[in-house]
């Protein structure tokens, strides 16, 4: 069977991480997508180490210049959207009107596009023409101020992880699937915004509104559990592990296996959920001193085998030779242009009985003839 998207066409119009990580999406899933980009290119090709986050993102599509702000770019731009099933991109509302990337300025040459946009802030509010990146969207939803709270100096600090634009690109491709379906079932075409800010301040919100969201309160912000200094990796007699304790069974097993259940028993602030939860800090930090007694590939050994939670704290380096990722496949390889290889990962997500997904290389930035700009057959 076919990918669940195939036979699906869409117009990229994005740049940088967000959209363009929502359509790779789509692509994986089967999509055709045509990534539109300025003559000079999208500006993340130019950025780091060869490219690499371009090539990672972009993967599996094909790739166009046009020239939005020309009458002949925005003229070829409607003879794709004729044809297409997606126009997507990541620009301010104003810039989008100004390039006629908008359902409107479109539904005369195609009635049922969904044109499905990432902004930075929701249309109405005070800050919906603001610019928008990353970083910005970290401090603004309130993550770089949690992060804060649980770092050695109390200074705010970011993830480093363009993780802001990750998340909202899921939330973006999850809409253009529900709109393609809606479509389905006798609707036309939409236009979809998400925006940055209040994607992600849900998403911090759902953990550490806490009391606040109700009224009148039941207590403060936060969730305490990931709240304390003491939630973070172990340290080892050799190195670092990462351990969760998470239901009584767990707790009653790991302090068994170390000959100290008698002690946990005896301890309110050990022995059951309620207690545990009041004294994070105290029940956590115990857990660390006795996770330094020993190494860590004794732990791993002990923990796996009792069916308590853990994991190494891998580095990057250690993914590329993990043996879990290597047994389901996750590593895939594809010819660069200029003959090298290029090193990423499988599509996210698996359909019993349909093909597999190929990983083909990030496209080359062409120039704009018509064969170039024209669709594949469908």
């Amino acid at each position: 069977m076919p990918l669940p998207l195939a036979g699906i066409r869409v117009l990229d119009c994005s740049s940088v991480v967000m959209g363009p990580y929502a359509a790779r999406l789509l692509a994986d899933q089967g999509a055709e997508v045509l990534k539109v980009e300025p003559p000079e290119g999208d500006v993340l090709r130019r950025a780091g180490q060869g490219g690499a986050m371009f090539a990672h993102l972009n993967r599996g599509k094909r790739a166009v210049a046009l020239d939005l702000k020309a009458e002949e770019g925005k003229a070829a731009l409607r003879r794709l959207a004729a044809e297409a099933d997606v126009l997507l991109h990541n620009m301010r509302a104003d810039a989008a009107a100004r390039l006629g990337l908008t359902r409107e300025a479109l539904r005369d040459v195609n009635p049922r596009l969904i044109v499905a946009s990432a902004v930075g802030y929701g249309a109405g509010g005070p800050y919906s023409a603001r610019p928008a990146y990353d970083d910005l969207i970290q401090a603004a939803s309130g993550l770089a101020d949690v992060m804060g709270r649980v770092s050695p100096d109390g200074e705010p600090r970011y993830v480093p992880l363009t993780l802001s634009d990750r998340v909202v690109g899921i939330q973006l491709a999850q809409a253009v699937t529900a709109a393609l379906f809606a479509r389905e079932r006798g609707g036309e075409g939409a236009e979809i915004e998400v925006p940055m800010f209040e994607t992600f301040a849900d998403m911090v919100l759902g953990d550490h509104l806490g009391g606040l969201s109700f009224d009148p309160p039941q207590g403060g912000p936060h969730y305490p559990r990931l709240m304390t200094p003491q939630r973070r990796p172990y340290r080892t007699r050799d190195g670092h592990i990462a351990v969760l304790l998470y239901n009584d069974a767990h707790w009653r097993r790991f302090f068994r296996a170390v000959g100290r259940e008698a002690e946990m028993e005896a301890d309110p602030r050990l022995r059951d959920h309620a207690g545990r939860t009041a004294n994070f800090h105290h029940a956590y930090g115990l857990v660390g001193e006795l996770l330094a007694e020993r190494g860590t590939a004794e732990w791993l050994d002990l923990l796996c085998g009792l069916d308590i939670p853990a994991a190494p704290v891998n580095s990057v380096e250690d993914l590329l030779e993990d043996p879990h990722l290597r047994g389901v496949g996750y590593w895939r390889e594809a010819a660069m242009p200029d003959g090298g290889t290029l090193r990423s990962t499988a599509p996210v997500g698996r359909w019993t009985g349909q093909e597999e997904a190929p990983v083909r290389p990030p496209p080359a930035l062409p120039g704009a003839t018509d064969e170039e700009i024209a669709w594949t057959s469908r």
